[in-house]
């Protein structure tokens, strides 16, 4: 492409993501309409510049993964009634829709569609704007476009098949992840119904029912690796699943399924709607995206949650998967009214069956994760469970960072070492919540921890961190805390130092920390002889190896414990405690 022809497209997408920015507070679910018409002012222009373009070579362009998302939202525009969409039989949504769809059709001619990665994700959209598309189609499209669906969703049905009875449905039995099978299941059901397949219908409809019912934990989520704790990005994708099955099918368990997944999600997520990471066995980062937002708006509370997610999501996301998923948002949206999330009030508590809970109160969001990692080191796509805590405050974000890793005894908050080896999980653990806050008892083997989080005052959000001896001493020990700093801006000490945040390496003594640190708004206050190093980069399963990105840098507060032996007693309580005061705005006197 031109030179010219790429400023071209650059100054319609600015432009495109301008009027986005002014109509992005609509009400849903016309905000998702007016995003879908700036997104596809962008495809139109670029199939308009390349009009010989292939799909692998449209693809190439950062953003433009999973191009036939696009097809869904061109899909949505054309046929949707809904108020807020004022492209409701535009022809030019229709040959944007038919344009998408011939290139899938050309690249699986060719062999280059199913070998995509994740291309089942792509089929389901197709599926969903064929089924509205079809009397636009005319016989010979209908067929070309029918023949290539039947292709790809056959791929997996001899699995579904194998698979659909095993004990459950996670990583120990099923070849892929819960999410992706859940998505087959999704479009073999479809598929079954559109081109008369009966026993693709089936399989998928019992696949999703069984996901709505016992594979669902009561909590809300589905775990990936097991039910005793969540992988709640990922969560999101196997809701938009069984929110799909419930529109098809209307089946009342689905609907229980729902409204459990609505709890899970609207309480564990925080005020700027990005999913609490601390019990995520999957994900130290996810993204605030809109998988699966319909699926909340059969309820009030789901309604504002999803309005709560919209607003926060960000216009340069505007990518080819994002208006897939904003297109469903938008066909299978549930009008009604709208109640109060608990991101929105004052104050709400609220854990699973296991010891994990979450608090809020006022600004501050306090998580606290007791949950047993039994997932064995060097497996690529889980994280250990060895991250405890994690403090959020609504006018900077995450403070303390609970997110999970694996082999990094450094990011853990607890680890000892015996005998030359570094333990840092768990062998116990036990979660109280009351009315004015949090405790979770931890065991390791050779002391064990009470996390005390009494609910914050004002501006103040104490941990107390209690220390008991229990046997022989360890080696080293320590505790750990994951701080969140931001490149570029200032970390001061309370001895006076004052340092850009960046690429350079730092390692603060205690003296050179002097009891305090002031970051982006906070500060943290400490009598204990705390570290500091700065940047630790944490595990990442995409790259199977550490983050490079710096915004993914965390830095580690560690504090040595003191565990003396006594001859006569095994079990030494209270020898240390441990307290670290987070504060915000100007400091109380």
């Amino acid at each position: 492409m031109a030179r010219s022809q790429i400023g071209n497209l650059a100054a319609l997408a600015a432009l495109a993501m301008a009027s986005w920015g002014a109509q992005s507070t609509y009400p849903l679910p016309g905000g998702y309409y007016a995003a879908m018409e700036t997104g596809l002012a962008r495809i139109q222009a670029r199939l308009g510049a390349e009009p010989h373009a292939t799909l692998e070579e449209i693809e190439q362009a950062a953003g433009w993964r999973h191009f036939p998302h696009a097809m869904l939202a061109a899909a949505a525009l054309y046929v949707n009634p809904a108020t807020g969409n004022r492209s409701k039989g535009d022809p030019t949504k229709l040959a944007a829709a038919i344009r998408i769809g011939d290139l899938a059709a050309e690249a699986d001619e060719r062999g280059n569609y199913y070998s995509r990665l994740d291309s089942y994700w792509d089929t389901y959209m197709w599926l969903e704007a064929y089924r509205r598309l079809e009397p636009q189609l005319g016989p010979q499209r209908r067929a070309r476009w029918a023949a290539a669906l039947e292709r790809n969703v056959g791929h997996v049905y001899e699995r579904c098949r194998a698979w659909r009875d095993f004990p459950a449905y996670n990583c120990h039995f099923l070849g892929t992840s819960t999410n992706h099978f859940a998505q087959w299941a999704v479009n073999l059901m479809i598929a079954g119904r559109l081109f008369g397949r009966t026993e693709w219908r089936l399989l998928g409809e019992h696949i999703l029912k069984r996901l709505a019912t016992t594979e669902q934990s009561p909590d809300g989520y589905w775990g990936e690796y097991s039910q005793a704790g969540p992988t709640n990005g990922y969560n999101l994708l196997t809701l938009a699943a069984v929110g799909v099955y419930w529109e098809y099918t209307k089946d009342p368990a689905a609907l229980a399924a729902l409204r459990r997944a609505t709890d899970f999600h609207t309480h564990f997520s925080y005020p700027d709607g990005l999913p609490v990471e601390v019990i995520n066995d999957r994900n130290r980062y996810w993204d605030l995206n809109l998988y699966g937002n319909f699926a909340f708006t059969h309820f009030d509370d789901g309604r504002a949650f999803a309005a709560l997610l919209w607003e926060q999501f960000p216009a340069a996301r505007l990518d080819m998967e994002s208006l897939g998923r904003i297109a469903q948002n938008a066909l299978y949206y549930h009008q009604g009214p709208l109640a109060p999330v608990p991101q929105q009030r004052a104050h709400y508590a609220w854990r699973l069956a296991g010891p994990a809970g979450i608090r809020k109160t006022g600004p501050w969001v306090t998580a606290l994760s007791g949950l047993m990692s039994t997932q064995p080191a060097g497996m690529r796509w889980f994280l250990e469970r060895q991250a405890n805590l994690s403090v959020f405050h609504q006018a900077t974000g995450l403070i303390v960072s609970g997110g999970n890793s694996q082999a990094q005894p450094e990011l853990a908050t607890f680890w000892e070492t015996i005998h030359g080896k570094a333990h840092y999980l768990p062998l116990w653990s036990r979660l109280e919540m009351g009315d004015a806050g949090a405790r979770l008892w931890l065991a390791f083997r050779t002391f064990f921890a009470e996390v005390v989080a009494p609910d914050p005052e004002g501006s103040e959000r104490l941990l107390r961190f209690i220390i008991h001896g229990r046997g022989p001493t360890p080696e080293n020990a320590r505790l750990a805390l994951q701080l969140c700093l931001k490149e570029g801006e200032e970390l001061t000490t309370g001895s006076g130092l004052h340092v850009r945040v960046g690429r350079q390496r730092l390692s603060l003594s205690s003296a050179q920390i002097g009891g305090l640190l002031s970051h982006s708004g906070w500060r943290l206050s400490t009598s204990a002889p705390a570290s500091l190093e700065w940047p630790v980069f944490p595990y990442n399963p995409y790259r199977n190896g550490p983050e490079v990105q710096l915004s993914r840098a965390v830095a580690v507060l560690s504090v040595p414990l003191v565990l003396k032996a006594a001859s006569a007693d095994y079990v030494r309580p209270n020898q240390q405690i441990i307290e670290f005061n987070l504060g915000f705005g100007a400091p109380v006197r």
